[in-house]
């Protein structure tokens, strides 16, 4: 029996999509996240992989510029880890501060999540995605 990841992948791999179509959506996500999470500009960089400086301005002035494919990956961790917030913490001020706060689960090892999030490597996004969707069940 095939898993929903495997369908949703399968079917993805029929309809392929240009990261150019994805990239205008994603930066505006990512920035409107950025906002909610008060993120600084030097840990906004570092979440999409520290690109150089008049990059991320481009993308931030012109939000459609062409995103590579790690790009595009750390953005979708990341709104996967803004929706599943949501859905843990049905108050957004609560959800937005437990990014911020000290955690004492082994994962985190009394740090935050966004601590965690911005050692730059990806996978630590992804990990900190899967904690959450392991906390929802």
């Amino acid at each position: 029996m095939a898993t929903q990841s495997s369908r949703v992948a399968e079917a993805a791999s029929r309809y392929p999509v240009s990261s150019d179509v994805l990239a205008g959506p994603a930066l505006r996500t990512f920035f409107r996240m950025a906002a909610q999470w008060q993120l600084r500009i030097a840990d906004q960089r570092k979440l999409l992989g520290d690109p150089p400086e008049s990059t991320f301005y481009k993308w931030k002035r012109e939000r459609d510029a062409a995103l590579g494919r790690d790009t595009l990956e750390r953005i979708s961790y990341l709104l996967g880890i803004w929706q599943a917030l949501q859905i843990l913490f049905p108050d957004p001020a609560q959800a937005d501060a437990w990014l911020h706060r000290p955690n004492s689960a082994p994962l985190f090892g009394g740090q935050s999540a966004l601590e965690r999030m911005l050692s730059g490597n990806v996978a630590d996004l992804f990990v900190v995605r899967q904690y959450l969707d392991a906390q929802r069940g």
